[in-house]
């Protein structure tokens, strides 16, 4: 039975709570990892720390926060959508980053930090969410 239909079915009075879907959880913990390290050191180099926010930060914090619309969302193809957009971005971000300096200089001097490792991780586990929204099968009452 749809959401839709239980209230419907509902008496007047009564509230009826909606149930999360499988990977809506997941993206809820994925998006606070995004948006946390978001603001983490993603680099420490003699030169001081470098925190996401300085540069490609606005860009996770921002699907961070895509990221947890989509897990409060109460429509499957709506939160596939955000976790997939917020899963691609948080990932290719912080590996971007981590490439980019080890190939300017290898790892001579800087190294990454909790920032960019929660972000990535993050991103992962909205791609996770993703993938179980798709395969969610459609119980027929």
């Amino acid at each position: 039975m749809t959401a839709v239909a239980e209230r419907k079915a509902a008496a007047p009075g009564q509230r009826v709570r909606g149930r999360k879907m499988p990977g809506q959880k997941r993206m809820l913990g994925a998006s606070v990892m995004i948006l946390v390290g978001a603001f983490l050191p993603w680099l420490y180099t003699p030169l001081g720390n470098f925190t996401g926010m300085n540069g490609p930060g606005l860009w996770t914090a921002t699907v961070g926060m895509l990221a947890l619309a989509g897990a409060l969302v109460p429509l499957r193809r709506l939160a596939i959508g955000q976790a997939l957009i917020a899963a691609a971005v948080a990932v290719v971000i912080p590996v971007w980053q981590f490439w980019h300096m080890f190939s300017l200089v290898g790892f001579a001097g800087w190294m990454p930090g909790p920032g960019l490792l929660l972000t990535a991780v993050g991103g992962l586990l909205c791609g996770i969410a993703a993938w179980q929204l798709l395969n969610l099968e459609v119980a027929e009452g």
